[in-house]
């Protein structure tokens, strides 16, 4: 990835595991300016590997050729308001604030003409995540490139073509870590009620799942479906636990649960 002087207007742990990566990844630290006014901790930490935290927003926009949108949603307005009256028209602005549209950000940051929007994942923290991109066809291609480079630090990109997708990747993406989650901690509450300590009751789940998710990304070109018939013994112990979870319509569930995830995104984008 070519260096560009990038400002990072908030740094909280999505801005924070971004910065991780691209060090990582050996994009200079001096390229980076990082702001957040309440978080002593946070600047010390980014100051420690060579972070540049002693700007404040405008100083950090008029220095910066990409500027990395990482504030909480509802501070969005107020935040650009600092700023939007500075010519961006050559700066590149990536957003990975939740339930801010590109036409949203147009209408705060007036003079941006490239605008990205993005939806990591919280697996980003420890470089497993997946991140959904969206950006109008007018936007420098140059610029999509280097945004998709930055979210790569992280882990893997998805590129949508049409916004609303976005809000269908907050469904299969963004909220879906807490999806998994639940289903383990139902189990390890399951497997503790069976007698197991729940450090053991732990150990056990987690290993499961993760064995389970290698194995699915080992075998790209195996159905999961098959994956799934593979550890089913027609009248096994298997495929009556599955039998459960047919009987109580689990596909239903996940597919109401995610539209849920969607109307809600949706719902943020026209109150935000």
């Amino acid at each position: 990835m070519k260096s560009k002087k990038l400002a990072f207007i908030g740094t909280g742990n999505m801005a924070f595991a971004i910065i991780q990566g691209l060090l990582k990844s050996n994009y200079p630290a001096s390229q980076i300016i990082a702001c957040n006014k309440s978080n002593l901790a946070r600047r010390e930490a980014l100051q420690a590997v060579g972070i540049a935290t002693n700007f404040a927003n405008r100083e950090a926009v008029e220095q910066a050729e990409v500027i990395v949108l990482a504030v909480k949603p509802q501070m969005m307005a107020e935040v650009c308001a600092e700023f939007a009256d500075l010519d961006s028209s050559d700066k590149w602005v990536i957003s990975v604030a939740a339930g801010i549209s590109v036409t949203r950000l147009e209408t705060l940051l007036p003079n941006a003409k490239n605008i990205i929007r993005t939806m990591p994942n919280t697996p980003s923290l420890i470089g497993e995540g997946m991140t959904g991109l969206f950006a109008k066809k007018s936007v420098n291609s140059t610029a999509c490139q280097f945004a998709e480079e930055l979210m790569s630090a992280v882990g893997k990109c998805y590129w949508v073509d049409t916004e609303d997708k976005i809000n269908h990747i907050i469904a299969i993406t963004g909220s879906s870590p807490a999806y998994f989650f639940r289903f383990m901690e139902a189990m390890q509450q399951s497997a503790i009620q069976m007698g197991f300590s729940e450090q053991d009751a732990r150990l056990l789940v987690q290993s499961a799942a993760l064995g389970a998710a290698k194995l699915v990304a080992s075998n790209p070109a195996t159905p999961i479906s098959t994956l799934r018939e593979n550890v089913t013994s027609k009248g096994g112990t298997t495929a009556k636990a599955l039998d459960v979870f047919e009987q109580q319509n689990l596909a239903k569930t996940v597919e109401n649960a995610m539209w849920a995830a969607i109307h809600r995104a949706e719902e943020m984008e026209k109150s935000l």
